[in-house]
Order: structure tokens, then sequence, then C-alpha cells
């Protein structure tokens, strides 16, 4: 092997783990925002994230690493990979947070359509009802 192909390789290994290393700062700075509940943030982060992935995905795919390279992937996939449980755990139990605030709102709905006519007041939830059935 040429010292040209063996440069060129080395330079090809570095810029992979460097995709890695950027890979890990950015699901780093998606758990801050999932532990400062920007989820705002951390669903437009996310969309650059799945970015980085696919080109990572591209990249790995053509480089052959060698053991000291390999070895490195490994830790900074692990460090990835466990910020990533984290944020989905975190995500899971915010989906599960608004589900039960969605159901405590439509109870109350339902309360108040119940109710309001029998108390002769008028129920803004009736006037939405209308113009659902006048768009259907």
């Amino acid at each position: 092997m040429s010292a040209f192909t063996t440069a060129r390789d080395q330079n090809a290994q570095q810029s992979l783990l460097a995709s890695y290393e950027a890979l890990l700062s950015s699901v780093e700075h998606m758990h801050e925002l999932a532990n400062a509940e920007k989820w705002a943030d951390l669903i437009e982060q996310r969309t650059n994230y799945v970015v980085l992935v696919e080109q990572l995905r591209e990249l790995d795919a053509t480089v052959l690493l060698d053991a000291a390279a390999q070895q490195r992937k490994a830790e900074l996939l692990e460090s990835i990979l466990e910020h990533d449980v984290d944020i989905r755990r975190r995500l899971v139990a915010r989906r599960d947070e608004l589900g039960k605030l969605i159901g405590v709102s439509q109870r109350q709905r339902d309360l108040h359509r119940a109710y309001a006519p029998q108390q002769g007041v008028p129920s803004p939830y009736l006037a939405d009802d209308a113009d659902t059935k006048r768009s259907s």
C-alpha cells in the first residue's frame, strides 16, 4: 500500500470519526433541550439529527476503520445511544402527559355540553359544533 493510499485512508477515518463526534454533539444538545423541556426546539433539532444520521450512514458504508478507529466509533455510538434512550424516555413521558391533558379537556367539554343547556348558559362548544356541521 502506498503512502498516498494510507494517508487517504487515515483522512477518511478521521472524517468518519469527526462525523460521529458531530452526531454526539447534536444528541447532547438535544438531551439538554429535553431536560429543559424545550419541546419545539427539540423537535427542530431532531430533524437536523436525522439528516446527520443519513449523511453518516452513507459515509460509514465507504470507509474501512482500523482497530483504534473502530474502538473510538464504538465509544461514540455508545454515548449517542445512551443520550438517545433518555431523550426517547422523556418524549414518551411528555406524550403521555399531553394525552392526559387532552383527555381532561375533552371531559370538561363533554360536561359543559351536557350541563350548560340546563343552566341556560350559551356554550362556546355548541358554536364549534355548528361550524363543524356546516363545513361537513
